[in-house]
């Protein structure tokens, strides 16, 4: 295991170069950004929806438990500001950067992938019935029977995105994260057996679930859209945990790449110091 070094990589010291270092993954945020916003302004795909598929789209139509801007705050924020807790106990810039970068890019391609299976599955919200005819009449056309929705394009433009759950993939993705990141730093896998510790890891999930629940006791999503979204989010937080931090379980789990390869380095040349010094001194 590489030496530990509290306090010697702060954000005043080694932060300018770490942000350049990863310059271009930040670029590359910046890009799923505006990817996630022509997604958002992309007209989804109208499936058909004929008058005999009513039976199960005919629930209530509500507001959200939890409303579009709690998402990113559920998401992103609150894992950020345990990761920036972390940051002031250890003054590990390393740590606070990689977990950041790590836990945008597990978000935004979550967000990416989501929307862009919502616009090209275009599946029809449980509450589709209310959204198409509001006044509860139903207008079909004379021949296919599919619906000839009379409401307001963007509530009926909004019904065609059921699959899959966005607040739940979110969530999962942001929270699934930070499971991700607190099993690594307070060692849940140490082999001591102190299931306090798993039991502090699985209160992100349990989170990130409710969301998910709340998006079906809306009837804003079918169980199945919820299911993939928290699938979804949370093998893109593995992925995207996994690219920068070593596996819980490892002996240097508690560490970025980035730290533990800064270190292996810093040994190395002072190594490579210390020969030359015996060497000029013979």
């Amino acid at each position: 295991m590489p030496e530990i070094q509290l306090g010697a990589h702060t954000i005043r010291s080694h932060g300018a170069q770490v942000a350049r270092f990863h310059m271009h993954d930040w670029l590359i945020l910046l890009l799923l950004v505006v990817i996630v916003a022509v997604l958002n302004v992309i007209e989804p795909f109208h499936r058909f929806v004929g008058e005999d598929m009513m039976t199960d789209l005919k629930y209530p139509l509500k507001d959200n438990t939890i409303p579009i801007w709690a998402v990113p705050i559920i998401a992103i924020v609150l894992p950020f500001t345990v990761i920036l807790v972390f940051y002031f106990i250890r003054r590990d810039v390393y740590d606070l950067h990689q977990a950041m970068l790590g836990l945008l890019f597990s978000v935004l391609i979550t967000a990416v992938l989501t929307d862009a299976i919502k616009d090209a599955v275009g599946r029809p919200r449980p509450d589709f019935f209310w959204r198409c005819f509001p006044d509860g009449r139903g207008v079909f056309h004379n021949v296919t029977r599919d619906v000839q929705c009379t409401g307001s394009r963007s509530v009926i433009r909004e019904g065609h995105k059921s699959f899959p759950s966005g607040h739940t993939s979110w969530s999962f993705a942001g929270l699934g994260f930070l499971a991700w990141y607190l099993c690594g730093k307070i060692k849940v896998f140490d082999r001591r057996g102190h299931v306090a510790k798993l039991c502090i890891m699985f209160v992100p999930l349990l989170l990130a679930a409710l969301v998910g629940v709340s998006r079906v006791d809306d009837y804003w999503h079918h169980w199945q859209d919820v299911f993939a979204g928290g699938l979804l989010g949370l093998t893109i937080a593995s992925f995207c945990y996994l690219q920068f931090f070593p596996p819980p379980y490892d002996v240097d789990g508690w560490a970025p790449h980035a730290y533990l390869s800064m270190l292996a380095e810093s040994q190395g040349d002072n190594r490579n110091h210390a020969r030359q010094s015996e060497i000029d001194s013979v």
